[in-house]
């Protein structure tokens, strides 16, 4: 697992991952600066004050507050659009490792586990936040279902290129411990501002291998499996 952790940090930083995570920010950019204008504009156009420095002032501070609120929203809105290129980045991966890529998923069930992930992603980071907020949350529930959330999330993304739902559900529970260790790797990654950011590359980058390291663990073979 450490291993494959470390054979993993480099490669989030190769070219073919920083374009990704160049996607990634642009679009999270783009939804961000749609919620600000959205925002800015149905807040101001509910402010009535007699004196138009008082509206110039309340407008500045309201502008200030859009974007220190907005700034929490960065983590949780890249890690949504992350969800949608993960099928890239394990490509990545699985060509750089073993020379044998997986087959991406059908665009039905693509676009639902990529919603799921979305919505896993924005639960960890509100929990993030809620850990930073009430310093009287136990660290360590953060991390124990983080760690179980993450694991699953990124394993499953992982495996069902090569293997079916039923199957990819067996092996996650036969390894669910060593999974669960893994999603703690990626768990570390939430809880640093900025470094957040490249969660999605890491969990994908790491999960690819853990993936086949546990295949060859139960002795299965790499191959895309005809109606998986």
């Amino acid at each position: 697992m450490i291993s494959d952790a470390l054979a993993a940090l480099p490669q989030i930083f190769t070219p073919p991952f920083r374009r990704v995570l160049y996607k990634i920010l642009a679009l999270t950019l783009a939804i961000l600066t749609l919620i600000w204008i959205a925002l800015d504009r149905y807040i101001i156009a509910y402010i009535a004050v007699p004196y138009p420095w008082l509206a110039t002032m309340l407008s500045l501070l309201t502008g200030f507050g859009l974007f220190v609120g907005l700034a929490f929203l960065v983590a949780p809105i890249s890690s949504l659009v992350a969800g949608f290129f993960l099928d890239e980045l394990a490509e990545q991966v699985e060509v750089e490792t073993t020379g044998t890529p997986g087959e991406a998923l059908p665009a039905g069930q693509a676009v639902w586990l990529a919603t799921r992930f979305a919505c896993v992603s924005v639960l960890v980071n509100i929990v993030a936040l809620m850990v930073f907020l009430l310093p009287g949350v136990n660290i360590a529930v953060f991390f124990v279902a983080n760690g179980y959330l993450l694991g699953r999330e990124y394993f499953e993304l992982a495996s069902l290129r090569y293997r079916s739902l039923h199957e990819t559900h067996e092996m996650r529970r036969r390894h669910r411990l060593y999974i669960f260790m893994c999603g703690l790797l990626i768990a570390c990654f939430v809880v640093v501002p900025i470094v957040n950011l490249l969660t999605p590359l890491f969990g994908a980058a790491l999960m690819v291998r853990i993936h086949q390291r546990l295949s060859r663990a139960d002795r299965l073979p790499l191959i895309v499996q005809a109606g998986r």
